[in-house]
């Protein structure tokens, strides 16, 4: 399972053009799907988002597919999977958290997530959207606070398209150059690493001020 993950992930441009020629508009479903999951989910962090949707711009910007369509059904799945999120933490966040170990769920992201809040507030929906793992915790956490639901919904709806839109328009927009279309997949490399530099960066931020507290 997962290094059929990781295969999909580092091979998105060969996935994305089979999926498209063995469903054709079902193709729109699978992303949808896909987008759903990985945002609504706490047990699905490892999915791709910003790679998946710049991969799609990218084919949408080769006639593969259909950009407004893709923009607003990703745009859709992004915040309704937000919004499941937000109600999965507000009903069943506390019992599952209250063990410091969990089969399923990491401590650590939350606690990673928790740090987000401290530092960006409510605007920990926007931002988290470009913060993989963070990007899937921020509802959970917004719901298990009891944070106002016309404020998260706001937040979440902002975040959502601000999101959809960089990556989907960004593929559109830039996927077809020349440079890009030869080196696709260190390109989708390089947008997966600079996704996760900022957790990285907090995580070394973290354990360092860790250390200099230790006696």
């Amino acid at each position: 399972m997962i290094s059929q993950i990781i295969d999909f992930v580092l091979h998105l441009d060969k996935h994305l053009s089979e999926l498209i020629q063995a469903f054709g508009w079902w193709t729109y479903l699978i992303l949808f799907a896909v987008i759903f999951c990985e945002t609504g989910f706490v047990v699905t962090p490892f999915l791709p988002g910003d790679s998946l949707l710049f991969a799609a711009g990218t084919f949408a910007a080769a006639g593969a597919l259909d950009v407004l369509w893709l923009f607003f059904i990703l745009c859709t799945a992004a915040i309704l999977g937000d919004t499941v999120n937000y109600w999965i933490g507000h009903f069943v966040g506390p019992k599952v958290f209250s063990k410091e170990k969990n089969r399923f769920f990491k401590k650590e992201y939350l606690d990673r997530t928790h740090r987000f809040y401290e530092k960006y507030g409510a605007e920990t929906i926007i931002i988290a959207r470009f913060v993989p793992i963070v990007r899937t915790f921020a509802p959970f956490v917004a719901g298990i606070g009891r944070m106002s639901y016309g404020k998260f919904i706001s937040y979440n709806v902002i975040g959502g398209i601000g999101w959809v839109a960089v990556f989907v328009f960004g593929g559109y927009f830039f996927g077809n150059i020349p440079f890009v279309k030869r080196h696709f997949s260190l390109v989708i490399m390089a947008i997966i690493l600079i996704s996760i530099l900022p957790a990285v960066v907090e995580f070394l931020r973290h354990r360092r001020a860790a250390c200099q507290t230790k006696p």
